[in-house]
């Protein structure tokens, strides 16, 4: 079986943007104009088609990342199909809490089109998402959408984008006409107007530049000339020679522009409004035109799991295969469906497939290709593409399959600790069994969702993202698992750390007729130092995020088989906690000596004597209670600005900074603890006659003031 579109006429890439700015709708016209659905389905009306779950319906946001498969000729083709592209689309959420199904998705994909809203610019979570784009390098194109809403402007957009994001997004386009009078937009390259006429807008018809806007479109492309020029050396020494009077062909200056955006050098800016159908099919001819294919973007790098060696894989059939598994999604037909991206060679349906993270092997049963929640099965997926295998027990987010030959460990997408918690309890006893099936499944799809128990009372407790996030999973659990629970309120998910430093000695000894017990451990522990950029682990170190176990023994005082019970220990008496119960983070533990007995020492007695000897020396090394502290941004109208302020600096909020919107609306810019802020979004309206709203997201942790650790260490005895 062939491929039937080559490596260079395929696009991954992602549609992301900051909560309401319009990607969905944006999508749902890239699915009608591509020819993928018949009808465009409204988010305000409950019909978007990536928007497939009821929750999402009834709330009008997204909360999965939904993918498309779809097919677009460049508009300037006309009938010549030759340039035909595969788009491969996936359409993100924009709510924070949400974060996980963008961060995985920008993870796989090649390429971005982030959304912003033509009233509001930049907003919070734009901001996140262009960080998780740039962790990633992922090349992006802008579009200012919702350009036919009133206080809606192109040129404050823009520049919010170059204050608040980057300094190199360019303009493509000028909208012709503004708000309601929203006509069309020049195409500064080309320096042609373009009309959306016909059903739905898809009839894209070109026409001379009015000629009030013609200086205007000179300036702006001389700009744009400018700046295409600078990533082609040959362009670049004509445009120095020549000056203003050099030509250039619109050929030339798009090769130049691509190779810019692809590095991430320049992001080209659109516009337009999705809603009024005018634009989408311009910023699908950009996507063509300067986001990567797969050949583009650098090789895939991994380690090679037998020697540790770093390997890399190139975008091509012929080299063995190499995919990532992005995504878990339960379907209620099909059972659960595994997202991958394919980084090389090829897969067959009815193969076996190779799991290098678990090391076992699996049977692909079926592939489908993903329409939002439709599906069409596939015989053969190849380099580049993105495709769901059906049923595979074992398979996990971040999971690499590969050729068992030719193993390949490729980099699992890092996720974010949730910050909110809450009990849950079955209603009755059925419900009791199926809970567990269903918190499992729920929590193989999220990882940033959590499921522990605590021992001593016997509760379960769910952690997630946020309040939204819990509550969209209690309902998912009752709609899709048909389990009724009673859940508690929201607790904040603290944590403790040492700042000091303290060595600890136990000798943990038990005798008891027969075979005794005998492990004795000295340890030095620390504040674990963020690890500077380019530093080498060495060999002894085992080394996470939060922690880090050096194992310093010499001349075998202590046997290597029993040092990874030390280890297992430590991280044991972590998860208990010294302060209030809470997790220990960010802990370096140095194993300095200890003794052992030939015949009574065991891993068990070494990992009680570690675990003894972490409790004590953590008493003395300084223990604090960490708290999460959020990056909240509340709208207000002016009027109600003190009211707000006072709120949040009540609630222990440290206000960084405030911005001007248009309408007299003010955006405050906070940290603030989250222990503070559980219904404050209720708050904010109530104060402001129902007109404030207030968005906000984890930002990092924090050591809790004395007087409120004294308060949570009451509240848990």
């Amino acid at each position: 079986m062939q491929r039937d579109y080559p490596l260079e006429r395929i696009r991954n890439f992602g549609i992301i943007a900051h909560i309401d700015a319009g990607k969905t709708t944006t999508s749902e016209r890239v699915l009608y104009y591509t020819g993928m659905s018949h009808k465009i389905g409204e988010v305000h009306e409950g019909e978007a088609v990536t928007d497939w779950m009821e929750q999402e319906k009834e709330r009008g946001i997204t909360i999965t990342a939904a993918a498309i498969t779809c097919f677009w000729n460049p508009t300037y083709m006309g009938t010549d199909k030759s340039l035909m592209h595969r788009f491969n689309i996936i359409d993100t959420p924009g709510h924070v809490d949400f974060t996980v199904e963008v961060e995985r998705s920008l993870k796989v994909l090649d390429g971005g089109v982030v959304v912003f809203d033509g009233v509001a610019g930049v907003e919070a979570q734009s901001e996140t998402v262009w960080r998780q784009a740039d962790k990633y390098h992922v090349p992006r194109i802008c579009f200012i959408n919702k350009l036919d809403r009133m206080g809606a402007s192109f040129e404050r957009s823009y520049q919010s984008i170059l204050d608040r994001l980057n300094k190199n997004a360019i303009r493509m386009q000028l909208p012709i006409g503004a708000e309601a009078d929203l006509d069309g937009m020049i195409d500064l390259l080309k320096m042609k107007a373009y009309k959306f006429e016909g059903d739905m807008g898809s009839t894209v018809t070109e026409y001379e530049i009015p000629a009030d806007m013609v200086d205007e479109a000179k300036m702006r492309r001389q700009e744009l000339v400018e700046k295409c020029v600078e990533f082609d050396e040959d362009l670049m020494n004509r445009y120095l020679e020549e000056g203003e009077a050099a030509v250039f062909t619109i050929d030339e200056l798009k090769a130049s522009l691509r190779k810019g955006v692809i590095s991430n050098k320049v992001f080209p800016v659109f516009t337009g409004s999705a809603l009024k159908n005018k634009g989408v099919q311009l910023v699908l001819d950009a996507v063509v035109d300067y986001l990567p294919c797969p050949l583009d973007v650098p090789p895939i790098k991994g380690l090679d799991p037998e020697t540790n060696e770093e390997i890399e894989r190139h975008a091509s059939d012929e080299e063995p295969f190499a995919a990532l598994a992005f995504k878990l999604q339960t379907d209620p037909f099909v059972g659960q469906l595994t997202f991958f991206r394919v980084y090389s060679g090829t897969i067959e349906a009815g193969s076996y497939i190779y799991n290098a993270t678990t090391g076992n092997k699996e049977r692909l049963g079926r592939i489908v290709r993903l329409q939002a929640n439709k599906r069409e099965d596939v015989k053969k997926v190849f380099a580049g593409e993105i495709a769901a295998a059906v049923g595979l027990k074992e398979a996990k987010t971040s999971h690499t399959f590969c050729d068992e030959a030719h193993p390949i460990l490729l980099d699992p997408i890092k996720f974010a600790e949730p910050v909110v918690s809450l009990r849950i309890e079955p209603k009755t006893k059925a419900d009791q069994e199926k809970m567990g099936v269903a918190l499992k499944k729920l929590g193989d799809e999220d990882p940033t969702f959590r499921i522990s128990s605590n021992s001593e009372t016997g509760d379960t407790v769910i952690s997630g993202m946020g309040e939204l996030h819990l509550e969209i999973m209690v309902d998912r659990m009752k709609r899709e698992f048909n389990v009724e629970a009673n859940v508690g309120a929201p607790q904040v998910a603290y944590r403790e750390t040492i700042l000091g430093s303290a060595e600890a000695e136990h000798k943990y000894v038990k005798q008891s007729g027969g075979k005794g017990q005998y492990g004795h451990v000295k340890i030095i522990i620390k504040h674990l130092e963020p690890l500077e950029e380019g530093a080498k682990i060495p060999k002894n170190v085992h080394r996470t995020a939060d922690f880090e176990f050096i194992d310093s023994i010499k001349g075998g005082v202590i046997p290597t088989e029993f040092i990874p019970a030390v280890e297992k220990g430590v991280k044991e008496a972590m998860e208990r906690g010294i302060v209030a119960g809470f997790p220990l983070t960010n802990v370096s533990c140095e194993l300095t000596f200890g003794s052992y007995h030939d015949v009574d020492s065991s891993e068990i007695a070494y990992k009680i004597a570690a675990s003894q000897a972490f409790q004590e020396g953590a008493k003395r090394a300084r223990p604090v209670i960490l708290e999460p502290i959020m990056k909240v941004e509340a709208l207000t109208p002016e009027q109600f600005m003190g009211d707000v302020t006072g709120s949040l600096s009540s609630k222990r909020g440290q206000i960084e900074g405030m911005d001007d919107r248009l309408g007299g609306i003010k955006v405050i810019r906070a940290m603030v603890p989250l222990s503070e802020m559980f219904g404050y979004t209720t708050d904010i309206r109530s104060m402001t006659q129902g007109r404030g709203s207030v968005t906000m997201e984890f930002d990092h942790y924090d050591t809790v003031p004395a007087n409120v650790e004294k308060t949570i260490v009451e509240s848990r005895k």
